[in-house]
């Protein structure tokens, strides 16, 4: 009983992270699938699976290597020179992804609240780092409480536009831009977005996994909190098209199907993304903060510092642009990291020796 209360304590910490980064604001979900139409559905599908598997794997590779970063789990997948090459730009776009997170939160409080965007960053700001000063159960339990109000609002959201949709599902071929979409290829954009899925989830799903008692902890709890992103993607997917007209022509598309039920929910569910956000922030912030210090070292608090002061004078560049700059290359490296889960899956089905 306790076991499984720990796997979805894991569940909920992990898409807590994932959910941030994938589809919080609703920019993502617009890009990589609303945008392709009716086959936005059929990037799902490929999407479910990619992520299912990787994030099972991710978590036993952790598990299994007892890790403290992404470090260790990246060379034993690609070896010592590869890895170090790999270990260095996959913490470069993670915390590129940060910053993204970072700016979205100065969207999302100057479209809910009118207030201004590089205030609404600082109080994120502030709000992380703090929270990157509890030790690692407590920022765990953090990230995973915000989760259930998430799974009911999206739910929500989603089933009312769907019942009361602005455009008719066999008008949405009609209006569809395939040019806000990263490649053209529906296929290739959702195998992308799961790499960036994977690579937002990759090093805080190592580490988690080595906190876990036991290995189908992890592992149960990867595949559990893959499930739950999954699901909710379908349907805010769903949504978005019902609503895609409107929803190409703002920052925040998930706002547009909260308000469509109420401004009051609008107001509501404007907080959970940017407890969303937060907790991406957060996430990725501490995978980061671990791979080049020890955690909680005065090393740790200074890069904590340094880190998020830098991230904030990037964030004007603009969360719009930023998405587009940055998330189709980080997925190229989080579906590397996917290959290479792959590869390593089938030769441990091929030896007697437990690789994973």
């Amino acid at each position: 009983m306790q076991a499984q209360k720990d796997a979805i304590k894991f569940a909920f910490a992990y898409t807590g992270v994932v959910v941030g980064a994938g589809f919080s604001t609703g920019q993502e979900v617009l890009q990589f699938f609303s945008s392709f139409g009716l086959w936005s559905f059929a990037g799902v599908a490929v999407a479910a699976i990619c992520v299912l598997f990787m994030s099972r794997q991710t978590a036993k590779l952790g598990f299994r290597y007892d890790v403290v970063s992404h470090e260790v789990p990246l060379h034993k997948l690609f070896g010592k020179a590869a890895g170090t090459l790999i270990d260095y730009i996959f913490a470069f776009f993670m915390y590129g992804i940060a910053v993204i997170m970072i700016a979205g939160s100065g969207s999302a409080f100057e479209e809910s609240f009118g207030i201004q965007p590089w205030i609404g960053s600082i109080v994120l700001l502030i709000l992380a780092f703090f929270t990157l000063l509890l030790d690692f159960d407590k920022i765990v339990s953090v990230l995973g409480a915000v989760t259930p109000f998430l799974i009911i609002s999206v739910l929500i959201i989603s089933l009312v536009n769907i019942f009361n949709p602005e455009v008719a599902i066999n008008q949405v071929n009609e209006i569809v831009d395939i040019n806000r979409t990263p490649t053209g290829l529906w296929w290739f954009d959702a195998i992308t977005y799961s790499g960036v899925v994977i690579g937002v989830a990759f090093s805080f799903l190592s580490i988690m996994g080595a906190d876990a008692d036991k290995q189908f902890i992890a592992r149960r709890g990867a595949v559990y909190g893959a499930i739950i992103f999954l699901v909710m993607l379908l349907f805010l997917n769903t949504g978005m098209l019902a609503v895609l007209d409107e929803a190409n022509h703002v920052a925040l598309p998930t706002l547009v199907l909260a308000n469509a039920i109420h401004p009051v929910f609008g107001t509501l569910f404007s907080i959970i993304i940017i407890l969303l956000i937060y907790n991406t922030v957060v996430g990725l912030m501490y995978a980061f903060l671990a791979r080049f210090t020890k955690p909680y070292s005065m090393k740790y608090k200074m890069l904590l510092v340094a880190s998020l002061v830098i991230g904030y004078t990037l964030t004007f560049v603009g969360f719009v642009d930023l998405v587009n700059f940055f998330y189709p290359i980080f997925g190229y490296v989080g579906v590397l990291i996917g290959i290479a889960l792959l590869v390593r899956w089938v030769m441990n089905k091929n030896t007697d020796k437990k690789l994973l």
